[in-house]
């Protein structure tokens, strides 16, 4: 019964979505399906423990990194803003998508404030925690803007409103936030800025989605850019972009429950 009650508590705002919009939710459900059901061939064992330090190395930046005193402090007062909010934070408190984990919101402060982008893109926002903490790291070098690419969640309407909640008033002066598929968006966005030093994937997990807009972020990145690509164990798209440029120096990250993962990508 308990099975059953839950299943009926997850469906439910699936049959909403479909009610008041049908062609939406049918179009989505195939993608969703293939992010969820899939995976990827990297070994377990291509998956590095040291990561962070590795990272670091790349950027030529120095370890023990310092700025990590700071990035908790900014972790806590999200968690809180959004709790205050109603929203909470974590996994599965955006419909059935989560908000970006620590590991990952460590590389992404971490790149923004080492190597000092001025022109950073991500695709995927939800409740905006990725998109705070590069906005505050920018802040913080006093120089760079943020382009995001989103649609509100395309099969659970109670969470629509809540895209960039985490995201303050006074960061939003340096982000763009550009509604959208990424497919469509993505081109001429990359064309109009011009460069991309900074990537974050962070949206429909696919083999062919990632494949596609990292090779969109590639054709205007130049040396010393980076890639963070999210939820790369449900496909091979990171995998096989790292075959296809072997110019980018590649870093497999796991969650500490092994269960999910992200990658790194360093334009040497």
């Amino acid at each position: 019964m308990g099975d059953l009650k839950n299943a009926a508590r997850q469906l439910a705002p699936l049959t909403r979505a479909f009610a008041a919009h049908p062609v939406q939710v049918v179009k989505a459900l195939p993608e969703e399906w293939r992010q969820r059901m899939g995976k990827t061939s990297v070994a377990e064992a291509d998956f590095d423990d040291d990561w962070n330090e590795h990272l670091h190395n790349l950027l030529g930046a120095p370890w023990p990194c310092p700025e990590a005193q700071q990035l908790n402090g900014l972790l806590a007062d999200i968690s809180k803003l959004l709790t205050d909010k109603g929203f909470g934070t974590g996994r599965h408190t955006y419909g059935w998508y989560s908000d970006v984990d620590t590991d990952m919101c460590t590389a992404i402060w971490c790149v923004v404030r080492h190597s000092k982008p001025e022109a950073v893109l991500e695709t995927g926002v939800a409740h905006g925690v990725s998109s705070r903490v590069v906005l505050e790291a920018l802040a913080l070098n006093d120089r760079g803007h943020l382009w995001s690419i989103d649609i509100a969640n395309p099969i659970n309407l109670r969470v629509h409103g809540q895209e960039g909640a985490a995201v303050t008033e006074s960061c939003r002066p340096r982000w763009t936030y550009v509604e959208g598929e990424s497919r469509r968006r993505m081109p001429p966005l990359v064309t109009e800025v011009g460069k991309v030093e900074l990537f974050i994937h962070d949206s429909l997990h696919t083999y062919k989605n990632t494949l596609f807009e990292m090779e969109q972020a590639a054709s205007v990145m130049r040396p010393g850019g980076v890639m963070l690509i999210d939820d790369i164990r449900s496909h091979d798209g990171f995998a096989t972009f790292a075959r296809r440029h072997p110019e980018f120096k590649i870093i497999y990250v796991s969650t500490p429950d092994r269960i999910g993962g992200f990658g790194i990508a360093v334009y040497a």
